[in-house]
């Protein structure tokens, strides 16, 4: 059954094409429109507290409000910022086929951890498990570096060759992170409902792309968009990888000015 048309100010509302209102960004709104960020679901499937985000109905779906969208994602990118700003790191989280490379191909180059496999149940709630699993990852790495690992008979190495490779893929993406995340970015939280939980428990920040078939109130930062479509998801992490990136490198440079204040210290 179709939804009821929004309130009339909502579609008489136009969509603003001016890409000046949005240069922070360096993000055009046309863009946005190419890439189906603005594609909601089927309309039975609205959640309500969507509704503040919702342009209008078209055919049975819904239509997300891309002014929402900039708007949201502004937010989340100087909130992003300030985080990464501070040496805190940001985990992402993708398990959708769709997202999977996506994800990889914008946040690896970045050093963040990230998750495009399940979810390890426990992840941020039970850290301490799951950094000790990671250990035994690296334990293995030094027995084939030291040699040790010839001694062992020729099934106990194939039963750790097979348990090197599911922590790999379970883990990999995580092995350098030492502790928890300043931060959580998710792709679907509706697919994701037990990491934004566990994050949400432990009082780290979410953020999330949160189509219209989702409860945006379940995160601190949502950002309305389509979560489906792999260019809509493209689209909105190559904006969150260019912020973070930007960060960082004001991080280093504030670092290298004070490092060289001291050493001129030092030298007088």
């Amino acid at each position: 059954m179709k939804e009821k048309n929004l309130d009339r100010e909502k579609q008489e509302r136009k969509l603003n094409f001016q890409k000046d209102n949005f240069s922070t960004m360096n993000l055009d709104i046309k863009n946005l429109l190419n890439a189906g960020v603005h594609f909601g679901h089927l309309t039975r499937k609205r959640h309500p507290n969507m509704v503040p985000y919702i342009f209008m109905e078209k055919d049975g779906t819904h239509i997300i409000d891309l002014n929402q969208t900039i708007s949201k994602l502004e937010e989340s990118l100087t909130a992003l910022k300030k985080i990464t700003k501070t040496g805190r790191r940001i985990l992402f989280v993708a398990t959708k086929k769709q997202a999977k490379d996506i994800l990889i191909k914008h946040i690896k180059p970045l050093g963040m951890p990230y998750i495009t496999e399940r979810w390890p149940g426990g992840m941020l709630t039970n850290f301490v498990t799951i950094r000790k699993a990671v250990k035994k990852m690296a334990q293995i790495d030094k027995m084939k570096d030291d040699g040790t690992i010839s001694t062992l008979s020729k099934r106990e190495r194939l039963q750790l060759d097979r348990k090197r490779e599911k922590l790999e893929k379970d883990l990999g993406s995580i092995s350098d992170m030492n502790r928890l995340p300043g931060a959580i970015f998710i792709v679907d939280i509706v697919k994701e409902k037990i990491a934004i939980l566990e994050a949400k428990k432990l009082g780290i920040p979410t953020f999330a792309m949160v189509d219209t078939n989702s409860d945006p109130n379940l995160v601190d930062f949502p950002v309305p968009s389509n979560d489906d479509a792999s260019k809509s998801i493209d689209i909105i992490l190559s904006q969150v990888a260019d912020a973070i990136r930007e960060s960082l490198n004001d991080r280093d440079k504030e670092i290298e000015t004070k490092s060289k204040e001291k050493v001129s210290e030092k030298s007088k």
